[in-house]
């Protein structure tokens, strides 16, 4: 029996406030053909679930609220309640499968199940198929997502077969004994703090920097909580999503970065810019430079944690420079913040504050995510994240994986979000939107594409000096 972490048990409550929220995060895997039937889905998949344990437990309240959420063994799993099967109209592209996601994803996971679906996907164009995995955010970020692939997958179309493994259940606790062990928790959280400030103060040095840093960042972070100038992108959302994406080379992104400096991900917030810019002049609205302020999640896992099936992810708030015109003078711009915010070390106290959950009781952890729900959300309008994939060719069931499409969640007074996804050389932003609010999404999509062209011509033309010289006076 293990209990969800703070960060985890957040994601609960916050799908529990709002009943248009689902906290499920997805992503499509195409393959080539042909497609498997659904027996031989269900088998294959029957030999994986023994290295995704979780995958065989659902949540079990604690009584009255004592204590976050834990997992325990579903008694009753049937394998084939999770694993279901569809089929593309003709003619099976991008638009039927758009809208298979978008409808998927519409719907919230059943918590009396262990909290994971798989759609067996037919009828793609060009005789591919494709697996739809959708799992609430409460069992996996986005590091550890990806991380699912490397297991249900395959580096290899001729793998060995896993071997057969029987499931032994775990004994299913009593309403009393979950109660009795939350309620020691909280009466033992007081002795974790004093051993906590007790280890800080072995190290005064460090600590010494930490509050310095600490109070540097906390500076930073009160300038940027300002509230976003209003827009069609903030509002009330219903259940019902929009589905679509922008494709992209990462050889593309390499390049810009490589003449105009910067990372990797300073071109995706860049190009992901220019694509709110055009919905935004599409809609009539002029830009404005705090129109668009956007959580990017920041994964705070240490080498080897990628394949701990939890939340580990502080963030950063990122101004999206929409009021700028010129595509260069953007990445300019998303530069220099994220170099500011890098430097303030804001990242760093997002985790810290994360951290603090370990030592704030569940009841009064719950009550204040009720009340930030309750509350309007004004210095938040997208969030945007950036998960690094595979970068080898996987399989299934002997069939290469052609394209790995993600799918990010929306909630509060979040029209829009974008989830960033590289697999080998292909970059995929996949981008969610209310319904309602949303029908012109796909002029963000090709905005994000137009913004690309336009940054890579650009490259193209700048010889190496003049790069240098711009890159130096950014």
């Amino acid at each position: 029996m293990d209990k969800l972490n703070p960060l985890d048990a957040q994601f609960v409550d916050a799908e529990d406030q709002d009943r248009h929220t689902s906290m499920a995060i997805a992503s499509i895997a195409v393959f080539e053909g042909p497609a498997p039937t659904y027996e031989e889905f269900i088998a294959y998949l029957s030999g994986r679930l023994p290295m995704v344990p979780r995958y065989r437990k659902k949540l079990r309240k604690v009584p009255f609220r004592l204590g976050p959420p834990v997992w325990v063994d579903d008694p009753a799993f049937d394998i084939r309640f999770h694993v279901r099967e569809t089929a593309l109209p003709p003619p099976g592209g991008d638009e039927q499968l758009k809208k298979l996601m978008a409808r998927v994803m519409g719907q919230r996971l059943d918590r009396d199940y262990p909290l994971w679906e798989y759609w067996l996907v037919e009828g793609i164009a060009d005789g591919r198929w494709a697996v739809l995995s959708k799992v609430h955010h409460c069992m996996v970020d986005g590091v550890s997502g990806t991380d699912l692939y490397h297991v249900i997958f395959d580096y290899s179309p001729d793998p060995p077969t896993p071997a057969a493994r029987d499931h032994i259940l775990g004994e299913q606790p009593s309403s009393l004994s979950l109660a009795a062990q939350a309620t020691l928790d909280m009466a033992m959280m007081p002795v974790r703090e004093a051993a906590a400030i007790g280890g800080a103060l072995t190290n005064p040095g460090a600590l010494v920097q930490q509050v310095s840093d600490t109070a540097r960042a906390l500076k930073r972070v009160a300038g940027s909580l300002l509230p976003a100038t209003g827009s069609s992108l903030s509002g009330p959302i219903g259940q019902q999503r929009r589905y679509t994406w922008a494709r992209a080379s990462l050889d593309d992104i390499k390049t810009i970065k490589g003449k105009f400096g910067g990372t990797v991900n300073d071109v995706f917030l860049a190009v992901i810019s220019g694509g709110f810019r055009d919905l935004l002049l599409a809609r009539g609205e002029t830009p404005d430079q705090f129109m668009i302020p956007s959580l990017v999640p920041v994964s705070v896992r240490a080498p080897g944690e990628e394949n701990i099936y939890d939340n580990r992810v502080s963030g950063i708030l990122v101004h999206l420079p929409v009021h700028i015109a010129d595509p260069v003078d953007r990445l300019t711009a998303i530069r220099a913040e994220l170099s500011a915010l890098k430097a303030s070390k804001v990242s760093k106290v997002m985790e810290t504050a994360v951290s603090l959950g370990r030592f704030t009781p569940y009841p009064l952890a719950s009550v204040g995510v009720q009340l930030l729900y309750k509350l309007p959300q004004h210095e938040v309008v997208t969030v945007t994240t950036n998960v690094p994939g595979p970068r080898q060719t996987l399989y299934g069931m002997g069939r290469k994986l052609v394209e790995i499409i993600p799918y990010v969640p929306i909630a509060t007074t979040l029209r829009t979000g974008i989830s960033i996804f590289t697999y080998c050389d292909d970059v995929t932003f996949g981008i969610t939107g209310d319904y309602a609010s949303n029908p012109d999404i796909e002029v963000l999509a090709r905005g994000v594409e137009d913004d690309l062209a336009t940054l890579l011509k650009a490259a193209k033309r700048v010889t190496v000096p003049a790069a240098a010289a711009r890159r130096k006076r950014a």
